[in-house]
């Protein structure tokens, strides 16, 4: 439980992330009757959570989950821009493109924009991090990058916690290494600019986040 949330919000905030889960289910395994019975369960529990702490019912809150229309927005992603003692970047080799990123991706419910980039970290590289300070935020049409989605990306400055760990392949990632400024490989689209940036903040004692206009 976080302790900054009194118990109302936790509910609360566990309900939407159940919901979410559910959601996703629903919609992704939709031919799959015994996954839509399940995922149903899911979002059944999530309406009964919310209305322990409304004055609605959980019927009622259901049959809104039923009804919901989704509100079309960016996605929301984060990136750690993870450096070591040497000022060396950590990047990945990805499966997709066979090119060097650094550590990243959507953000899940319920987590915050520092915690999902922290998560993304360790998910791909076994390295458990903490974030220092916001690079930047990065709009994924202005910045090429190539996907279906618009998404907004979030970096962050981060350290390992522990300086004497060694990044790990995973099973998400072809490799993973060390980098320096002047020795990078390959960038996957839109790296070109985060890592530059990346660099700069981590070289500068008085950086201001980079944000697209």
């Amino acid at each position: 439980m976080n302790d900054q949330l009194n118990f109302n919000q936790q509910l609360r905030l566990w309900a939407d992330e159940l919901h979410a889960i559910a959601n996703e289910g629903l919609r992704w395994e939709a031919d799959n009757p015994y996954q839509v019975h399940r995922y149903g369960r899911i979002r059944r529990i999530a309406a009964e959570l919310f209305a322990a702490q409304d004055t609605r019912n959980a019927t009622e809150i259901e049959r809104l989950y039923h009804g919901e229309l989704t509100h079309i927005t960016p996605y929301v992603g984060g990136n750690a821009a993870v450096f070591n003692q040497r000022g060396e970047i950590l990047l990945i080799q990805r499966m997709d493109n066979k090119l060097w990123a650094i550590p990243g991706g959507i953000f899940e419910v319920s987590e915050s924009a520092a915690e999902g980039s922290c998560r993304e970290a360790w998910e791909e590289t076994g390295m458990a991090v903490e974030a220092l300070k916001l690079v930047g935020v990065y709009d994924s049409r202005r910045a090429g990058t190539p996907t279906n989605g618009h998404m907004y990306h979030f970096v962050f400055l981060c350290r390992p916690r522990d300086a004497e760990q060694q990044p790990v392949v995973s099973n998400e990632t072809l490799a993973v290494g060390w980098c320096a400024e002047d020795a990078l490989p390959p960038l996957s689209p839109h790296h070109e600019r985060w890592i530059p940036d990346a660099f700069r903040c981590w070289q500068s004692t008085c950086w201001e986040a980079v944000f697209d206009h």
